[in-house]
């Protein structure tokens, strides 16, 4: 039986895996693909490096925000990365906490992208986060392939 409190995806992305790697240590690569598809996000702050800090803002359609804040704790360029995540609410106490740990390798000139998520602390209201985990980041991972593709094509 799977655990519901660990997730993973993996992707084969179309672009060198040293641009993959930048989509997540760089601002404005992060707010392009970060969040479900019609979200918009914004970042406030983004340090990639050891004990570095991540701060952003994902934006429903409607307008309903979503704050989440993280630290880096691991950054192996450009074949590693693990960062602590945390759903946010409107007082700063946190919801959900998850350890991302992503892992890039190269295939045959594409980037094999894996992402394990776990959850390591969470409240009543992060469990209905849990519940859209999944969705929220296959979707992200989605649109993070677009945006390296799309890069990657452009060069």
């Amino acid at each position: 039986m799977p655990d519901p409190n660990r997730l993973v995806l993996t992707r084969i992305i179309a672009a060198p895996r040293e641009r993959v790697f930048a989509a997540f240590t760089r601002a404005e690569q992060l707010a392009r693909w970060w969040g479900p598809f019609d979200y918009t996000s914004e970042v406030h702050h983004l340090d990639a490096r050891v004990g570095g800090a991540i701060r952003l803002e994902m934006r429903s359609p409607s307008g309903l925000g979503h704050p989440m804040t993280g630290t880096f704790e691991e950054l192996a360029p450009p074949e590693r990365l693990v960062f602590l995540t945390q759903a946010t609410d409107e007082r700063g106490g946190v919801d959900l906490e998850v350890r991302n740990t992503i892992t890039l390798v190269e295939r045959d000139g594409a980037t094999e992208l894996t992402l394990v998520a776990e959850i390591i602390g969470m409240t009543a209201v992060g469990a209905t986060y849990r519940s859209g985990m999944a969705a929220g980041w296959g979707q992200s991972l989605d649109r993070l392939a677009e945006l390296a593709e799309s890069t990657a094509r452009a060069n």
